[in-house]
Order: structure tokens, then C-alpha cells, then sequence
């Protein structure tokens, strides 16, 4: 099965190489693509800086690949991948808290797959996330929210057998000029529809973190799906 992805960058990038990028992105260190051409156009550019979006055909053929959209996982499988490796803001008891106790019983091992497949907690939705471990939202809250603004999924590449896959079909300019306004667009109709979305009143079928914690909740239980 073949794939056309792309990748958002200051520069071209005809043979990304393995192990390269910041260790602390959403999935650790990887390539991070997405499926979205105009995405990637939007997360090229800067407010002063233009960009190319970067073209690839990738063969995943028998390759591993882990989607944490699949039924199997819950929105908490993606925040527990999230909290191994990006920094939160955890100064505060509660925060604390769930961030072990999701880590504890969410978590799942990515360490043998070739591509990540998931949300990306770009800007607002890094927030939501830390919303979500203060007690402000609840774990439908963060669900829906993750859909805001229509962000997309993010492909990422993990081993060397997925870098080996990938092929490089070119690169074409992104201009900030009509670039960068799309992303912050975005970015302030995803804020506006969560903040719409956090004053509604919580439903009785709402799980907060504390009650999760409280509870014992963990990945089977289907009010989590």
C-alpha cells in the first residue's frame, strides 16, 4: 500500500535522515509528516519566513504501523504516548497526579512500530491536553476537542525500515503570505470552538481526571470509547 505524504520545512529535504529532529516531539524523535498537503504548506511557514512543502510516495507495505485513532485505543493511549515525551506545565497536585496515573495504566508500547499514526498537539491543542490533567475538561471534552479546527492526523516515521521506504517525488514553495494566515486562522476557530465548547454545562455521563483516578479507571472500560 502506497502513500502520498507530506513534510512542512524551512528547507528541502530529499533524504530526511533516521534519528534526526527533537527528541521531545509528540511520538519522540521520528520524521513527522502528515497526509494533508495544505497542512504541511501551513506548518512550513512562519510569520516571517517562507517554506517548502516536502513531497514523498511512501510503500507501507508490511510495515508496522500503530494508529492511535484505531478502536482499540482511547484518547488517553494518545495523552499517555504524549506525556513520555513532550513537557507539560505539572506544577500542581491534581496535574501531577494524573499525570502518573495515566502513564501508569495507559500506556503502550511504540517501541517496535515503523510508523505512528495520531494527533498532533499543535499550539491550542497542547493546552487542551493540559486542560484536560488540571480537572478543567473532561475526557469527552478533550476527545472533541482534539477534531477543532480540523488539524488532521500526523504521519510518523520510527525505524529504518520506514526511512528506507520513502521516496522523494520533489519540493514546492509555501509562501507565509498565504500560508501563515491559514494557520492562525485555524488555530483561533479551534480556541473559539473549545472555549464555546468548555462553558457548556458537563453532562452526567462526563469523566473528569479526578474521578478517573478516583474510580480505577482504566483502558477497558468502554466509557472511555
Amino acid at each position: 500500500m502506497k502513500k502520498s505524504i507530506y513534510h512542512g520545512s524551512v528547507q528541502q529535504l530529499p533524504q530526511p535522515t533516521f534519528n534526526g529532529g527533537k527528541a521531545h516531539n509528540d511520538y519522540g524523535m521520528g520524521f513527522y509528516c502528515t497526509e494533508e498537503k495544505e497542512m504541511a504548506a501551513e506548518w512550513a511557514v512562519g510569520k516571517g519566513s517562507d517554506g517548502w512543502i516536502n513531497c514523498y510516495e511512501m510503500d507501507c507495505e508490511n510495515l508496522k504501523v500503530l494508529d492511535l485513532n484505531g478502536p482499540e485505543f482511547c484518547i488517553l493511549h494518545w495523552l499517555a504516548v504524549l506525556l513520555e515525551n513532550r513537557t507539560f506545565d505539572i506544577s500542581y497536585g491534581l496535574a501531577r497526579e494524573a499525570r502518573e496515573y495515566i502513564l501508569q495504566n495507559f500506556s503502550i508500547d511504540y517501541s517496535h512500530a515503523d510508523i505512528i499514526v495520531g494527533y498532533r498537539a499543535d499550539d491550542s491543542y497542547f493546552s487542551f491536553a493540559q486542560d484536560f490533567l488540571s480537572g478543567a475538561i473532561s475526557c469527552r471534552q478533550l476527545n472533541q476537542a482534539m477534531h477543532l479546527g480540523k488539524l488532521g492526523r500526523q504521519f510518523v516515521l520510527k525505524s529504518p525500515e520506514a526511512f528506507a521506504r520513502l521516496r522523494f517525488l520533489g519540493a514546492e514553495k509555501a509562501w507565509k503570505d498565504s500560508w501563515y494566515p491559514q494557520y492562525q486562522k485555524r488555530d483561533v476557530m479551534a480556541r473559539e470552538e473549545y472555549f464555546a465548547s468548555r462553558n457548556q454545562r458537563r453532562r452526567p455521563d462526563d469523566l473528569f481526571v479526578i474521578q478517573i483516578i478516583d474510580q480505577g479507571i482504566t483502558a477497558n472500560d468502554p466509557r472511555l470509547r
